[in-house]
């Protein structure tokens, strides 16, 4: 095998994710999963999934991981790369631990793990190293001898990541009326998460106001409407907006809201927008259901046209991307210099979680960093 092409420390690849529910039964024990250890009755629980319940209880991101399984292996195969490609799940089937089991009964010891968060935080990168390593132990527990897992780096300013969402910009700009398209403000959304988890995530050296995942967020946006503006010649105005909050009121989160913003837009004269949803790597229930309805309906409202431009999803250049982060971490492993590609100012990310990096509220073993076993 080529050297290019060489896995190896790596015998096995994990696609892991947040999980969803696939029908209307799911989805009360699909919450309970992720509110777990929060106290939260099931009343409530049903009022939280209603927005699951308007699609018939199943959230998209179970499909939308089969297709990039689908996307990755053929990458794979087309390259040489023979590596097999399993999935498991953080709050849904097919769970975490059950395709470690797998992975571990099929003799597998060393597995590089890529999750589908692109930003550093605590519930973005940190709970899934927690996930990985209270399978682990659970493992374990059973009397085997589970695998070392190695997450891949971040990858938001990977050019597979960051050039499809360019390509959606632009054809969401294209599908603007002609007479209000050279004026569209770019609303570049995120998960809103609390501004005590924001502010220490990342690195301890990048801890501060918004911490990385703010400036990661701000260093993607700039590089979209950079390349925007250098396709069409149009400089649209822009700004990183929020969306998803959930929890008490009283906790300051990360503001302004993308329907506030909206708002806001159409009160200042704004005469069209596009929702840029440079945080989620596919189109799940949050983006189907708090932009293309919660968002476009006040868009709607307020008669200020507005498009939603599409997330990376399984686009093939991301699926590359995936490979070449394999291949570029395979090859530190084996203690090779490499070449790591990444756009913007802030550089590659680190390959290994360093101490006090996204720290949760309390203290947990997590795999995959530089406080880990095996690290």
């Amino acid at each position: 095998m080529s050297d290019e092409r060489d896995p190896s420390p790596y015998d096995a690849l994990l696609l892991l994710s947040f999980g969803g529910p696939e029908g209307p039964d799911d989805v009360v024990p699909f919450l309970a999963n992720v509110t777990r250890g929060r106290g939260i009755p099931e009343e409530r629980l049903k009022e939280v999934g209603q927005h699951y319940f308007l699609f018939g209880g199943v959230s998209p991101i179970n499909e939308q991981n089969r297709t990039l399984l689908d996307a990755l292996r053929e990458d794979f195969a087309e390259h040489g790369l023979d590596l097999p490609v399993h999935w498991g799940n953080r709050n849904w089937s097919p769970y975490l631990t059950d395709a470690l089991r797998e992975l571990t009964l099929a003799g597998h010891r060393r597995i590089a793990v890529l999750t589908t968060s692109a930003y550093a935080s605590y519930s973005g990168c940190r709970q899934y190293r927690e996930n990985l390593a209270d399978s682990l132990a659970a493992l374990t527990a059973e009397g085997l001898s589970p695998p070392r897992v190695d997450k891949l780096r971040h990858y938001f300013n990977h050019p597979g990541f960051v050039r499809p969402m360019v390509d959606g910009v632009l054809k969401s700009l294209a599908e603007l009326p002609a007479e209000v398209r050279s004026d569209a403000h770019l609303a570049f959304t995120t998960h809103s998460i609390p501004r005590s988890a924001a502010d220490t995530s990342g690195p301890v050296a990048e801890h501060g106001d918004g911490g990385a995942y703010v400036r990661q967020h701000l260093d993607v946006a700039r590089l979209i409407a950079d390349a925007v503006r250098e396709e069409t010649g149009v400089a649209h105005p822009w700004r990183l907006v929020y969306q998803s909050r959930s929890g008490a009121p009283h906790i300051p989160w990360l503001e302004p809201d993308v329907c506030d913003h909206l708002e806001e837009l159409h009160s200042a004269g704004a005469r069209a927008a596009v929702m840029v949803p440079i945080g989620f790597v596919s189109d799940h229930m949050e983006v189907l259901y708090d932009l293309d309805t919660e968002a476009l309906a006040k868009a709607a409202e307020l008669g200020l046209p507005v498009r939603r431009s599409a997330t990376v999803g399984a686009d093939p250049r991301f699926a590359a991307a995936v490979r070449e982060l394999l291949l570029e971490r395979a090859a530190t492993e084996r203690g090779r210099s490499v070449e790591r590609c990444a756009l913007g100012s802030l550089g590659p990310s680190h390959d290994l979680c360093p101490i006090g990096c996204c720290p949760a509220r309390a203290p947990r073993p997590a795999a995959a960093g530089a406080d880990s076993p095996c690290a």
